[in-house]
């Protein structure tokens, strides 16, 4: 009877009202105990509900069920292909929603309900992987913020494809502590070319200088993210750098000088096609009578096995890099005792040691550049710890207080000496020359000030001091504090 009312009366009642009664309607077929009769009348007036012209209705009925295990199927699965203003409750919090719902809503759909889907808690891979292939940039973004969602490697890396030339995209990917090596290669190089595009649309560069000059750089940008992969994640790293071709002699023998043996190895084993094992047995043999045919088989460059050699000796007089900061870095005496070896010999092509020098070049500039980091690092450790210093014979230095008194009017200045470091009557006093005068002067009428006896050496004064004071009310005179400062 009530449902009958109720439908009677939304056909004539405004828009703000027929949105309040159908949230009311919706939470009483949630909760109420409803007769059977009540709660079929109750569904079809909310089915009823779907086509009101207003989206405000439909919109509050999404409210009340988006979150609920028990709402009806048919009504949110209405819902959910709804405008976006009605449909976003239900597609971000709807647990009735399948997957396969989601990955069609999210190829037909617009930014907003991408988002919504995107948001969702605990999201599955498959619906990971759909925005990750046709999702906008914002649900994308969305997307690697939320971190209950269950994305697998390859979506991460068609996100970077896609949308890694985004400033947010690209910092909110480099934040993820899971994120493979060669998506975050996949990053660098984005950045690269942005910062390559941008210069020379802005003539601060040729584009060709520019084009070098982010060559070089990402090829430091490369080891120093090789020298934080290890296992899987360096082999995946070794194939992608293959196939996009840019696992050459000159990364490789960066690599070797940089200390990051881990890197060539796995280079050699890709390029090779030899097992791990065998690589790391030639590459460690002292002999070295199979290098070359290693590196031969590696497809490297004949003129190279002369370098490759000598930093592979130097690399075992001096040792490997044991730390990852270590292994991001030309170490110098490395790089130059190659140099050395090969200017000498007749094999070693010209652009191979235009390579090691400039290998020398990069290293002696970074070593200068950490030797003042540390001399400016020490200088900011001394002068912090002059400063604490200071700070701490300060909080120790007596600094007397002048206190006033409305009704004194002479002040005994006292002078701090070495004196007891603390007394209970004014009788206790040793003698004179211990006695130190009271900080926070003394008011007396009828006799003499204190400094008077502070100065005597004669003990029979300062007695005779004591037994007058005894004498007066304790109302002519008081301490403030008992305390005498060394």
């Amino acid at each position: 009877m009530i449902v009958r009312q109720f439908i009677s009366w939304v056909r004539t009642a405004p828009a703000g009202e027929r949105a309040e009664a159908t949230r009311c309607l919706a939470r009483a077929w949630l909760i109420s105990d409803l007769s059977e009769d009540d709660r079929a009348a109750a569904e079809g007036a909310l089915l009823m509900l779907l086509d009101d012209a207003s989206p405000l209705v439909r919109q509050a009925m999404a409210e009340v069920f988006a979150h609920s295990m028990d709402a009806p199927s048919a009504i949110v699965a209405a819902l959910a292909v709804d405008q976006a203003s009605v449909a976003v409750p239900i597609l971000e919090h709807s647990p009735l929603l399948l997957d396969s719902d989601l990955v069609d809503i999210v190829a037909t759909g617009n930014s907003e309900t991408q988002c919504a889907i995107a948001r969702r808690f605990d999201l599955p891979p498959s619906v990971c992987a759909a925005i990750a292939e046709v999702g906008c940039a914002s649900s994308a973004l969305e997307l690697i913020e939320n971190r209950a969602a269950q994305m697998a490697p390859f979506s991460l890396a068609r996100i970077a494809d896609r949308h890694g030339h985004l400033a947010a995209i690209r910092e909110s990917l480099l934040t993820m502590d899971e994120l493979p090596a060669a998506v975050r290669l996949g990053l660098a190089q984005k950045l690269s070319d942005t910062l390559t595009q941008f210069v020379a649309a802005r003539d601060w560069l040729h584009p060709d200088r520019a084009r070098r000059i982010a060559s070089e750089a990402m090829e430091r940008s490369t080891v120093n993210i090789a020298a934080q992969a290890r296992g899987a994640d360096m082999t995946a790293l070794v194939s992608h750098l293959r196939s996009i071709g840019q696992l050459n002699a000159g990364l490789i023998l960066r690599a070797l000088l940089s200390g990051n043996i881990e890197l060539f190895e796995e280079s050699l084993v890709e390029l090779s096609g030899l097992s791990a094992s065998r690589v790391a047995a030639i590459v460690h043999d002292r002999g070295g009578a199979s290098l070359n045919a290693l590196l031969a088989k590696a497809g490297l460059p004949e003129s190279t096995y002369r370098a490759f050699r000598a930093a592979l000796e130097a690399s075992n007089e001096i040792g490997f890099i044991g730390t990852v900061a270590g292994a991001t870095r030309l170490r110098r005496r490395m790089v130059e005792r190659v140099l050395t070896q090969c200017e000498t010999s007749k094999t070693v092509s010209e652009p191979l040691l235009i390579l090691l020098r400039r290998f020398a070049m990069e290293s002696a500039r970074e070593e200068a550049r950490l030797f003042c980091d540390d001399l400016a690092a020490e200088d900011f450790v001394d002068t912090l710890s002059a400063h604490a210093a200071a700070e701490q014979i300060r909080d120790y230095t007596y600094e007397p207080d002048t206190v006033v008194y409305p009704e004194q009017q002479e002040y005994a200045v006292a002078e701090v000496y070495t004196a007891v470091e603390e007394y209970d009557e004014a009788e206790d006093y040793a003698s004179a020359e211990d006695y130190a005068p009271v900080e926070d002067y003394v008011r007396l009428k009828e006799y003499p000030p204190v400094d008077e006896y502070a100065r005597t050496e004669d003990y029979a004064a300062a007695e005779t001091y004591t037994a007058s004071a005894d004498r007066y009310d304790s109302s002519y005179y008081r301490y403030d504090d008992r305390r005498i400062a060394a």
